[in-house]
């Protein structure tokens, strides 16, 4: 397992192996997919739109989305563009087709068509095969991106790319650590090898294709640090494969100071090490996914929540933010709820106007902490990987120097504990084996002693269990 460019040779052998899962595979000629994508109106590619707001300073959004059938997605990705106002849009895949799954997405199709609703929880984009996708396409008027929410995207990737699909959602290490129990890192580091060799097959040949990572992780309060140096690394092993379009997305923890300071520092840290290894033509734009832990089940609250998160995507300066919807809590969203959340991010955007965060120094401050923390991590693991980003990641996670609370992978040690300190900042309470010298660590233990000072309690792991939750209750009992 090492971070080497596919030549063609060995990108058609595993692409021999990819399309022969599924019939429809079989449809997607690159050739063919290619003069489709050059069809395209540039209005309607992700890469494009992305670099002309990331040019402009502007901050544009899209949701989450995905049903069982062709015309229902298309119904609902209308429904988000003509009333939602989203810039571009979602097709979020299904769980079966996550897993590939193939025969089992099949019978959720028919199930769905037999009752007249989706019984998937997601788009079986592999099942409806590049004639789905592309219908989905001509029917819309912005880009559209693939969200497979997987480890294992590489059948995905092919039928969606192949259907004009011009942005993928994940990243090889963030995706295989958060979504699965037993699979090796090397395998999910191997398939979004692939599909970056993918995107840059097509780039190579005129179609620019965007991708973005994962970096909220687990979903739960991520210390930024963690986030910035696993996008770091999954960016490091998507620029080897040729991508020209990194978005370094970001999971908020709601807290403005450190979020902000997240937002400006991860394209700082990620730019050095990029020229560490000699890459100066990779684009980077930051994107915001919106608060992605538990969310109130009291819609005005889950509104004001929204409103937050929009707030500080704009003051970051995010180029683009995922949305999320006031039912979070209750399932999955509707279209009108999802239509909801767009509206509200959009209005919120439009009133700060063009407003950017004045210089702060708690700002300045936690820039300087997670720099620091992010290079602790980042310059170890590459020390151990031999100068490998591939195979440091995989002894990182041996050894404890990278680590991601909550997260299900067996080879994710699970020793770091995260916190809030009074100011509502995540902080650790246990740093585990991460690589920190003891002002670092002395710096989270003071905050940390500080809240419990104030609530007249312990610094224990209670803070830690308390604080997964505290966004989702109520204020009223």
């Amino acid at each position: 397992m090492k971070n080497e460019k596919l030549d063609e040779s060995e990108f058609f052998n595993i692409r021999q192996e990819i399309v022969s899962k599924w019939p429809t595979l079989n449809e997607v000629n690159l050739q063919e997919a290619i003069n489709y994508h050059k069809g395209i109106p540039r209005e309607k590619n992700l890469f494009d739109l992305i670099s002309d707001a990331k040019k402009r300073g502007a901050t544009i959004i899209y949701p989450r989305g995905g049903v069982a059938l062709v015309d229902d997605q298309i119904k609902l990705l209308l429904h988000l563009q003509n009333y939602g106002g989203a810039d571009y849009l979602p097709t979020t895949v299904d769980s079966y087709t996550r897993n590939e799954s193939f025969d089992s997405a099949r019978k959720g199709i028919e199930q769905s068509i037999k009752n007249g609703r989706s019984r998937l929880n997601g788009f079986p984009v592999v099942n409806h095969g590049v004639s789905g996708c592309r219908k989905i396409i001509e029917a819309i008027e912005v880009p559209a991106m693939l969200l497979p929410g997987t480890p294992s995207p590489c059948t995905a990737a092919e039928i969606a790319f192949g259907g004009g699909y011009t942005g993928l959602l994940g990243g090889g290490i963030s995706d295989t650590i958060r979504f699965t129990k037993k699979m090796p890192l090397n395998e999910g580091i191997q398939n979004y090898q692939y599909v970056d060799r993918l995107v840059s097959y097509y780039g190579e040949r005129g179609v620019k294709i965007h991708r973005e990572h994962t970096g909220f992780l687990t979903g739960t309060l991520i210390p930024p640090a963690i986030a910035i140096s696993i996008i770091v690394l999954d960016c490091l092993l998507a620029a080897k494969q040729g991508v020209k379009q990194y978005s370094l997305g970001i999971g908020q923890n709601l807290n403005i100071v450190q979020d902000v300071a997240a937002l400006k520092t991860v394209p700082l840290i990620c730019t050095k090490y990029l020229h560490r290894f000699g890459i100066e033509d990779m684009e980077l734009p930051v994107g915001l996914h919106q608060w992605m832990g538990a969310f109130p089940p009291n819609e005005a609250e889950a509104v004001s929540v929204i409103c937050l998160a929009a707030m500080i995507g704009l003051l970051g300066n995010a180029t683009h933010m995922t949305t999320k919807t006031s039912h979070e809590a209750i399932g999955i969203p509707s279209l009108e709820s999802n239509a909801f959340g767009l509206r509200t991010t959009k209005k919120i955007i439009k009133l700060l106007g063009n407003f950017s965060y004045p210089s702060d120094p708690r700002v300045d401050e936690e820039m300087y902490w997670i720099k620091r923390e992010a290079e602790s991590i980042l310059d170890r693991v590459l020390e151990i990987g031999d100068g490998d980003p591939a195979v440091g990641a995989n002894r990182g996670f041996e050894a404890g120097i990278l680590d991601v609370p909550w997260a299900p992978n067996l080879c994710v040690a699970n020793k770091v504990l995260p916190a809030r300190d009074s100011s509502g900042a995540v902080r650790y309470l246990d740093t585990g084996d991460l690589p920190f010298p003891k002002d670092i660590k002395e710096f989270h233990l003071s905050k940390l002693k500080e809240r419990a000072k104030k609530e007249n309690t312990e610094v224990d792991i209670d803070l830690a269990i308390h604080d997964v939750t505290d966004i989702a209750r109520s204020i009223i009992n």
